[in-house]
This record gives C-alpha cells, sequence and structure tokens, in this order.
C-alpha cells in the first residue's frame, strides 16, 4: 500500500486528488469569501489545506514555526484589518496553542479564527498518534464547526457572518495529497463577506449642565455628543478634544480642593464609560463611587460596569445642556497639573540639574522618550504591565498615532508576534507609500522573552519593513514592584516570586534571530537613537534600554507627592 501514498483508486483507476484535496479545495474557496490573510503552520494532517491557500490568488499566505507565534501574528494582522484573519494547523497540541490567542480576541472583540485539521473521528480517543479532542476545544471563546465533507463547507459562512471568533475544525483522512500540487482555482474572491455587526443597546439621555467626565478606555470610539465633555482616555482609545490626565482621577471624587488660595468644587456629579478601561485603580475608583452616576456605553455584549444595575447602559446618548465653563476651567486644570508633575518628576531625576539622582533611568523614563519622538502617522504597540500605564502617564493617546495593546485579558504573551501582524497589516494597507509606515514597540523584559522566538519569520514571507521594538530592560518583573507585593515587609520573598531577574543576554538573542540590536543606558542616549531610527530604520530594530526597577516605588510615591494623592 506504500506506493499508493497520496493517491486513491475509484473505479480501478488512480486518481491524483484524494477525497481529502478535494474537501481541503471547497474549504480554502468557501475561506477566501471571509479572508484576505492566512498565517499558516507547518504540519502533516493540515497539508491539504495549506497547498489548497497556497494555490489561491485571493489570499495572502504567511508561514510561522509554531502555532502560538502564528496566532498572535494574525491577531496582529486582525486587529488592524478589523476583519477576520485565520491561523491553520494540524492536529493535536498544535491547536491547544492557539488558545492564549483566542482568548485575547474574545475580551478584545477582535475577528479571528482558527482553522485546525483532525484526524477522522473513528480516531479520536483510540489512542491514535496526534489525536486528542478538538471539538469544543476553546470553550466559551469560540465555537466549533465541524467539517467532515464538502456538505459541511456552506456552514462556515454562517459561522463568519455571526461570530467574531471562529473555529473551523476539518477531519481529513489518508492518504491526504496527491502527486501533484493543486491547480489555479479560477473562482477568484473580489469581496469579502461582511463581518459581524455591532451590537445597539440603545440610547441614554445625558445632561451635560452636570459636572461630567468621560472615561475612554481600549474599544472606544467617537461617541456622537460628547465630543465637547472632559475625558480621561487610555492610549488605545481615540485622542479626546479634551483631555483629562489620569493622574488627576482622585481629583474628582472630592467636593472641593484647595489651590493658590482658592476652594474648588471638583467632584463630578456623573461618568460615561466608553469601552473597556482598565488601566488606573484612580479612575476604577471613580467608576466604583456610589455617589457619582454611572453610564456605560459599549458595541458588544460586554460592558465595563462595576456597579450592577445602578449604571445606565447603552450605545449612543441623546444629550442636552452643555459644560459649563467653570467645569471646563477645572478639568483643564487639573490635566495641566497632573501632566507637569509628571514631567517634573522625570525631569528631577534625568539630567545635570536632577535633584533625585537615586532614582535612575526607568521605564516611566523610556515611555517618555519613546513618546516624545512619535509623529503623526506612527503606529504604536504596547505591551501590557507598566509599558501602557507609563504611557498613559506620558500623556497618549495621541492624535494621529494609531495605538494597540493586548487589553481584552491584559497578558504579556504573544506581544512581539502581534506587533509584527501590526506592521506587516499596516505596510500592506499603505503599500504605495514611499516608506513602509513607522511602527514603534514599547514592552518589558519579560513581555519580550515571553515571545522572542516570533522574531523568527521564514524566507519569503511578509516581514516588518519599519519596526522599532523598544525593550526597557529592568531585569524582571517591573510591574510588581508597583503592587502590594512590592512593600518593603514583602521583600525577603520578592525577587524569587515576582522579580524573577534572568539576566538575558537580549543583543545575541535578536542577533540569532535576524533583528538588528542597539542598546542604551540613558534618556538622551535613547532619544538620540530613536531619533536616528526614524529616519534611517529598516527592517526590525531591537533597541534595549538598560532601565532600573529598584526606584519604581520611589517614582511612584514621588508623582503621588506631586499631583496631592
Amino acid at each position: 500500500m506504500s506506493s499508493l501514498v497520496g493517491l486513491r483508486q475509484t473505479a480501478g483507476r488512480i486518481v491524483s486528488n484524494p477525497e481529502s484535496m478535494e474537501l481541503a479545495q471547497a474549504l480554502a474557496a468557501q475561506l477566501s469569501r471571509h479572508l484576505t490573510d492566512v498565517v499558516l503552520c507547518p504540519g502533516s494532517r493540515n497539508a491539504p489545506l495549506s497547498l489548497a491557500l497556497l494555490a489561491r490568488s485571493d489570499v495572502r499566505v504567511h508561514t510561522r514555526l509554531d502555532e502560538r507565534s502564528a496566532a498572535f501574528a494574525a491577531l496582529g494582522l486582525a486587529r488592524v484589518q478589523r476583519r477576520h484573519v485565520g491561523v491553520v494547523m494540524t492536529s493535536g497540541t498544535a491547536v491547544a496553542n492557539a488558545l492564549p490567542a483566542m482568548v485575547e480576541a474574545h475580551y478584545s472583540h477582535t475577528p479571528f479564527a482558527v482553522i485546525s485539521a483532525d484526524r477522522p473521528a473513528r480516531m479520536v480517543g483510540t489512542g491514535a498518534s496526534q489525536t486528542i479532542e478538538q471539538q469544543g476545544i476553546f470553550g466559551v471563546y469560540a465555537q466549533t464547526t465541524q467539517v467532515e465533507s464538502a456538505a459541511d463547507v456552506p456552514l462556515i459562512a454562517e459561522r463568519f457572518l455571526a461570530d467574531r471568533q471562529v473555529h473551523i475544525n476539518v477531519a481529513l483522512d489518508v492518504p491526504l495529497v496527491g502527486e501533484e500540487l493543486p491547480g489555479k482555482p479560477n473562482d477568484v474572491t473580489q469581496h469579502r463577506a461582511r463581518t459581524p455587526r455591532w451590537s445597539n443597546h440603545g440610547e441614554v439621555a445625558v445632561d451635560l449642565s452636570r459636572n461630567t467626565l468621560v472615561i475612554a478606555g481600549d474599544e472606544a470610539w467617537e461617541v456622537e455628543g460628547l465630543e465637547d465633555v472632559p475625558t480621561i482616555a487610555e492610549p488605545t482609545a481615540p485622542a479626546p478634544y479634551h483631555p483629562v490626565h489620569p493622574a488627576a482621577a482622585h481629583l474628582f471624587r472630592r467636593a472641593q480642593v484647595s489651590a493658590n488660595d482658592y476652594v474648588v468644587n471638583t467632584k463630578v456629579e456623573q461618568v460615561i464609560v466608553v469601552g473597556h478601561p482598565t488601566l488606573h485603580r484612580g479612575v476604577v475608583a471613580l467608576l466604583s463611587d456610589p455617589d457619582i452616576d454611572l453610564i456605560c456605553l459599549s458595541r458588544t455584549e460586554d460592558f465595563t460596569n462595576p456597579r450592577g444595575e445602578s449604571a445606565q447602559l447603552g450605545t449612543t446618548v441623546k444629550t442636552s445642556g452643555e459644560p459649563t465653563r467653570e467645569w471646563m476651567k477645572i478639568c483643564e486644570g487639573a490635566a495641566q497639573m497632573a501632566a507637569d508633575a509628571v514631567r517634573e518628576v522625570l525631569a528631577e531625576t534625568t539630567g545635570e540639574d536632577a535633584s533625585e539622582t537615586e532614582i535612575g533611568f526607568t521605564g516611566l523614563h523610556v515611555a517618555a522618550a519613546v513618546g516624545d519622538t512619535l509623529s503623526v502617522g506612527d503606529i504604536l504597540v504596547l505591551g501590557a504591565s507598566n509599558p501602557v500605564r507609563d504611557a498613559s502617564l506620558i500623556g497618549l493617546p495621541f492624535d494621529g498615532v494609531e495605538t494597540y495593546s493586548p487589553r481584552g485579558a491584559a497578558g504579556i504573551d504573544g506581544t512581539v508576534a502581534q506587533a509584527i501582524g501590526i506592521a506587516v497589516a499596516t505596510q500592506s494597507r499603505e503599500a504605495d507609500a514611499p516608506r513602509a509606515p513607522r511602527t514603534v514597540a514599547l514592552m518589558g523584559d519579560v513581555t519580550f522573552l515571553h515571545d522572542a522566538t516570533s522574531l523568527i519569520l521564514p524566507e519569503d514571507n511578509p516581514h516588518p519593513e519599519n519596526l522599532t521594538i523598544v525593550v526597557a530592560n529592568d531585569n524582571g518583573g517591573g510591574i510588581f514592584e508597583l503592587l502590594e507585593q512590592g512593600s518593603e515587609a514583602l521583600r525577603p520573598s520578592f525577587e524569587k516570586a515576582f522579580g524573577t531577574p534572568h539576566g538575558v543576554g537580549v543583543a545575541k538573542l535578536a542577533e540569532a534571530c535576524g533583528a538588528e540590536h542597539r542598546e542604551v543606558s540613558t534618556a538622551q542616549e535613547l532619544l538620540d537613537v530613536l531619533a536616528e531610527l526614524k529616519e534611517y530604520s529598516t527592517g526590525i530594530t531591537v533597541v534595549e534600554a538598560h532601565t532600573t526597577r529598584s526606584s519604581r516605588r520611589a517614582l511612584q510615591e514621588a508623582l503621588a507627592a506631586k499631583v496631592g494623592q
């Protein structure tokens, strides 16, 4: 029988196109109606589908060496395209490796599709090699559409139209491939099917003559009628017309604040949440304050609502009145005070005239340098943990800078892969530009190391043409320095459990993965390198900023003192 591998016998004659290959071609044709891009992983069971997709001219195929990286790369592409991007893999644990990306896609409401090859049903539960229970593997995060034959293929269209997270599990039997590559199909897809529509939870009446703040988080959008309302916006939200710095959030829970011999009534009466804010405890406290009316707006089935039934829910607003001049001046003053405080703390810790030199060069200084070198048209990717919070403190979002961060589940995994996917999708979107758009990714060392192998890109693949990855390397978990476990009383166990120093040579790692490497140890050095790369960068460059985390708690306390916390 070995001589017949890759062939099937029909009515006494050998046919070079096995049933699995025919099923894969039908599946690929259907997928092309929904996907412009797929990320492919090498494998045996998915071989028919891989070949079928590569034969199509209407689907861009990317390849990655491992499924976890591939899934996050697909997620990065999907964040920019705002439509489904697929990841294709073989059976077994390969499918399970896509779970973290599926979870992030679910909670960030990003269109995302896993297309997994599987053994036939008769082999499941028999101890067959590389065979696991793949149906329902993603649980609540994605329903499985099982494809056993060509008759099941139309079910895929329904799934893509209904769900943002899709799992297609296709059972493929041997023989898997034929003697020759499949021919180029004639059914080229010109127009893709629509993606699932946003939800509409109705309209909420809002009186803007009351002291009102908008809290705009991840997935926020520009809500008609709220343009002139002071807004605390996280970095991935649209840049507001009247920004309020998050470090000033605590002021709006106070009835009065004294400033320059004046007493100011700063208490906010109502807060409007747009999207999914998660970054700052002071902001979360505003949402939880029972003395403040809460309105939550969402375009999905999920709401950021810590108050349950006491909050009003909707998607659009019908406004009356307008913010008072006094309230606008209060918000403007609080915003300026907090923004100035951050810059003053940074200035006090760097330069020749620094008064707090023991603070040193921290991740906040790195975020400031990155922010100060951004331009309109740049793309920014922020790692979870400290970088996205630091970026918020230094004044993001910026108008004209697209910003992405994995805020759905707020995990650090897959950040490098997502940054690469975002960079590739952006330069494809702007293919006629004389130079690829600049993408800057800011992340910590643990986040980078968690996903460093995603820098490995197989040849003959779309590569980022202008991606700078800034790694704030404080040799461990810097965010824990700011949390309760970083307190002095718990320090004896801190390094082993939370600090986790690793001593990894980032330069050698970057070189091994084919990326350029630069390193800096001061804010000025970082500014100089970023300015240089802004003009001349090509490909992927890893900029390693050697920072300290031992003083992060002191830095945070200095900032809190300046803003009156």
